[in-house]
This record gives C-alpha cells, structure tokens and sequence, in this order.
C-alpha cells in the first residue's frame, strides 16, 4: 500500500487526547432571577447561581430566588436543591438585590438544610442577616423547641464581610474575586469574578453598575460575561429626574458595548434588564444595534449557560 495513504488511513484511527476542560469543566451559569423592582411576575428578584463539581455558588439574593432554585433541581440541577444552597454572595445592598435573603435563611432549613449559611458581602451585611434572625426570632423558637423536628444550625448565618476588591473566597473548586464596581453613591458596591480551578473557565457578574473600568479589566477574556443593562429606549420615555438617576447607575447599551468590545467575552449575557414595560425588552438587539458584534443574549429566568 503506498505509505502516503497507509499514513493517512492509520490517522483515523489515533485518538485525539480530550481538551481538559472537556474532562474537567463543570462550570455552569444559571438565572435564578433576571428581574429589577418592577416586579414583573415572570422575572424574580436578581440572583445567578454558579454551579462547579456538585456545589452551588449563588449571587444576590431577590424575591423568588429559593422557589426558582427549588425549580432549577426539578429541571436536573441537583446542587441547587434546597439543602445545598450554603453559599451567597451579595453585590451590595440595595433591597431588590437583598429582598429574598430571608427566604435563603429560613427556607432551606425548613426542608432539611442542616449547616448555616455562608454568606459574603460588603459593610453591612451582618446587621442586615442578624436583623433577619432577630425579626423571625418567634418562628425560629417555635421550629426549634414545638413539635416540628428542626435542627439546631440550618437558620444560622455566618457572616463574611470585606471593603475592598481581590480574592475574599476560596474552595476545591472555584476563586471568587471581589471587583469594585460603579453603582451611583453606594459606597461599597461589587462584581464578582469566579475562576473554576480545574478548567481555568472564568464567569464574571457585573452586579449592578454604569460603566465600570474594573469590570472591564475583570472580564478579559471571560468565558461568560454576566452583565445589567438598561434599555435606552425605554429610558428616553422617563422623566429627565429618572434619566439622570439611571444613567448615573447602570449601564447603557452604548456603554454595554464599549465595555463588550474591549473584554471580549466568549458570550456576553445581559441581566437585570431596565426596562419598563414588556416592548421594551430587545435589549440584545439594541446592543447589537449599537455596535457589539459579538455572541449576546438577553436572559430569562432559569436560563443555563455553559
């Protein structure tokens, strides 16, 4: 047989050596809320969840965020069965971000979580998780010492608190960076950067932020970039007080795409959508139509990216 096709022949055969992140990845983004303070019953409150080799990283803690993980683990995603949610991290403080937080104490407990909640976030989270365990004092006794079989940690909250960026989390699976962002006068507002250690895959979340140059710098290169957005369509029909507040923070689509085209994300996901009525929601077209000519898509609610 002529050596030139006895080569070519024997090459289909070799087996090609798996790419690692074939072998190692895990990492998974899904929407547990995509909503804003409009309450717009088909969108829950902000919340994303992280999941890596079996644990569950949840972000921001909205309205409706335990139901719509509850929902996820009916859908196959197991790490986000009540008894495993143990992990939050809030961007900042503003209440549709925070609103749902007693509903991640309590909750889970109810239905069989049985180590506390590890929660991570800026200057203030600590009050606002023991004022939520002082608030529900009554009905914490009651499962407690009534009839009901309650465990003795489940409803309890371990604080992390930090002020600055850089690593503030760290476990088997995954770093969690801490990015300071642009949200308006809030003094301590945040992204989030996780970095998957076995694949290297990096997820960054915006939080809520205008323009921001640390997210920028963060999201080089990311494997998914989460990020809010407003509709500038939808704006230009407010009022001129409401204009400048939104403008001062969150992210426009022209700025979206400024801040796209530089990170160059393989997939660019908007969340948190600012828009005020449902005609208003094509903000992937409008950052298309600005000028971003990368993968975007507008998320819904239990949304899975990878």
């Amino acid at each position: 047989m002529n050596k030139f096709f006895l080569t070519v022949i024997m090459s289909l055969f070799t087996i090609l050596p798996a790419r690692a992140d074939d072998i190692t990845s895990d990492l998974k983004v899904v929407m547990l809320g995509t909503g804003n303070p409009m309450s717009n019953p088909e969108r829950s409150g902000p919340a994303v969840a992280i999941i890596s080799h079996g644990k569950s990283y949840i972000i921001d803690s909205g309205v409706g965020v335990v139901r719509r993980a509850v929902e996820a683990s009916r859908r196959g995603i197991s790490e986000l069965a009540p008894k495993n949610l143990t992990r939050v991290f809030l961007t900042h403080l503003h209440s549709d971000h925070t609103a749902g937080l007693a509903n991640m104490i309590l909750t889970p407990w109810v239905l069989r979580r049985t180590e506390p909640l590890n929660l991570y976030g800026p200057p203030g989270t600590k009050h606002l998780a023991d004022g939520l365990i002082d608030a529900y004092k009554q009905d914490i006794d009651m499962r407690l010492h009534g009839t009901q079989p309650a465990n003795a940690d489940g409803y309890k909250v371990n604080s992390f608190e930090f002020s600055k960026e850089g690593i503030i989390f760290e476990d088997e699976n995954v770093t969690v960076e801490a990015i300071a962002n642009n949200h308006g006068t809030w003094q301590y507002t945040f992204g989030y950067k996780f970095t998957e250690k076995s694949s290297a895959k990096t997820v960054v979340i915006s939080g809520d932020t205008t323009y921001s140059e640390n997210i920028v710098k963060a999201a080089m290169g990311a494997d998914i970039l989460v990020h809010e957005i407003m509709s500038q369509i939808a704006l230009s029909k407010r009022s001129d007080d409401w204009q400048k507040y939104h403008a001062a923070f969150h992210t426009s689509p022209k700025q979206m795409v400024k801040i796209a085209n530089r990170a160059k994300p393989r997939l660019l996901v908007l969340y948190h959508q600012q828009y005020w009525d449902k005609a208003d929601d094509h903000l992937a077209q409008e950052v298309k139509a600005a000028g971003y000519q990368g993968d975007v898509i507008s998320a819904n609610d239990l949304d899975v990216f990878e």
